[in-house]
């Protein structure tokens, strides 16, 4: 088995944050070192643990418009990598999902991102892996990060979480659709058509 094999083996199997899970382990990612286009996401929410596929929900859907891409496409792992912050499902809070567990992005992010050469675009969706991936170059919040998109064009565009609940959020920034988007679905498009 080569090096990235058995490597993403490991992430399948791993428990380092078992006893946390109030739902279990079950690790969601998408990952081949083919990739030319890396979603950076958050957590699998409850919907998403069930089936084990990535973006299998209402989210999902929404980001596979936003991007312009079919589902086959989306789920093609040689095409597109996705890496959430944390792999299982964190649980629910008061105010929906609890936050990605830490220990996923600090025991397996670096090794599988050192895969990852083809990459030539990382979306970076919601404020965790904005935190993550954009660290200090990030605004101070994930809608002046979201808002100064231009700035880290074309290698990393910053989005909005596409939950149903930033319906809100969408609203309130009408330009996000305007302005964005079609830059978005053109970006992946050229990419992805090569």
């Amino acid at each position: 088995m080569n090096s990235f094999a058995s490597l993403l083996a490991e992430v399948r199997d791993c428990s380092i944050c078992a006893a946390q899970l109030p739902h279990g382990v079950r690790p969601v990612l998408q990952i081949d070192p083919q990739a030319r286009v890396l979603i950076a996401s958050q957590a699998p929410g409850r919907k998403v643990h069930e089936s084990g596929i990535p973006f299998d929900d209402a989210s999902g859907e929404r980001l596979r418009e936003w991007m312009g891409v079919t589902r086959e496409v989306f789920y093609d792992s040689k095409q597109i990598a996705i890496l959430p912050m944390g792999f299982c499902f964190p649980g629910t809070g008061k105010h929906g999902d609890l936050p990605p567990r830490p220990e996923c992005a600090k025991a397996w992010h670096d090794q599988l991102l050192g895969h990852l050469r083809q990459l030539e675009v990382t979306l970076v969706v919601g404020r965790y892996a904005q935190a993550y991936h954009m660290s200090e170059e990030r605004g101070a919040s994930l809608s002046s990060t979201v808002r100064d998109w231009q700035s880290y064009w074309p290698k990393i565009i910053p989005l909005p979480h596409p939950s149903p609940r930033n319906n809100i959020w969408l609203s309130r920034n009408l330009w996000f659709e305007k302005e964005l988007l079609p830059m978005l679905k053109r970006r992946i498009s050229e990419i992805l058509e090569r």
